[in-house]
């Protein structure tokens, strides 16, 4: 694909990004209001879904909600920032600061490594196909609530903890909110890494080789692994603002943990084992997410 039509691709994508969002603003500035910021928040970030599954059914390309992922976060943070009671540099703001540092860095790093890797229009996702298809007639459900709606509320659910310390006055536990800025720094650092390291390998082209270097010799899945830390720092941060209800406040950590063991892993290794029989051997060898030392390859 040309350079140009990439750009144009791009264009495309950033348009329905402004309208979606644009109509979240709208929703929040004139709709009816239901005096619960969380809720009014949640009912724009749907409509913003609609606006690019709207996209995704005209281009017949559902990887135009990729970025969503990440371009929404740092949004739902700086709205219920400035519509909370904590203010720029009252009691708490060193925890949103904190807090707007490492969500910023991972939106950044997560956007950017989406927007190096996208080819263009002319390229859907492999897994989102494969998702159409086996919901059969039932395929335009399937691309509605699998790939946009559900992934919206599960990002959703776990930016809760994001809510609470964003709007709940007071400095809270701070050391807490400091550790969970170093758990936040410290795992977004690690995606990095592990994202640079498989560029680097892929862009060597050996094909079907495996990668098992680096960080992906000591986890299988490194940047899932990074993935997860980041979610548990934002779970942290909500507890250093609201100690009394760390009952509930993981449970968005709980849901990611529980996508990527149940669908996401398994779905890449399989498409793995399919495409390199060599990837057996890195399964035995190296653990799937928890990493330890690499064991040497049998000779």
């Amino acid at each position: 694909m040309g350079r140009s039509a990439r750009s144009r691709a791009l264009a495309m994508v950033t348009l329905a990004y402004v309208i979606a969002i644009s109509v979240a603003a709208a929703w929040l500035t004139w709709g009816p209001g239901t005096r619960r910021l969380w809720l009014d928040t949640l009912i724009a970030d749907l409509l913003a879904t609609c606006v690019v599954f709207v996209f995704s059914r005209i281009h017949r390309n559902s990887s135009f909600y990729d970025a969503y992922w990440s371009v929404i976060p740092p949004l739902l943070l700086a709205y219920w920032w400035w519509q909370g009671p904590i203010g720029i540099s009252g009691a708490g703001a060193l925890r949103c600061w904190l807090m707007a540092l490492v969500v910023g860095y991972w939106a950044v790093r997560l956007t950017a490594n989406w927007g190096i890797g996208f080819p263009g229009l002319h390229h859907e996702d492999w897994r989102y196909p494969l998702l159409r298809q086996r919901a059969g007639r039932f395929e335009f459900l399937a691309d509605l609530f699998a790939i946009h709606v559900f992934p919206t509320c599960q990002v959703f659910v776990a930016m809760l903890p994001v809510y609470v310390a964003a709007t709940r006055p007071g400095d809270g536990l701070t050391w807490l909110a400091w550790l969970a800025f170093a758990v936040g720094v410290g795992a977004v650092s690690l995606e990095l890494a592990a994202d640079t390291q498989m560029r680097r390998f892929v862009a060597a082209g050996r094909p079907g080789a495996v990668m098992d270097q680096g960080l992906w010799g000591w986890s299988r899945h490194p940047n899932y692994l990074g993935e997860i830390g980041f979610w548990f720092s934002l779970a942290l941060f909500g507890i250093s603002a609201a100690p009394g209800q760390v009952w509930w406040l993981f449970v968005g950590v709980a849901v990611m943990v529980a996508m990527f063991l149940g669908a996401s892993i398994p779905m890449m290794e399989e498409r793995s084992l399919a495409r390199r029989p060599d990837y057996a051997d890195v399964i035995d060898r190296v653990p799937k997410l928890l990493p330890r030392p690499p064991r040497r390859a049998p000779r």
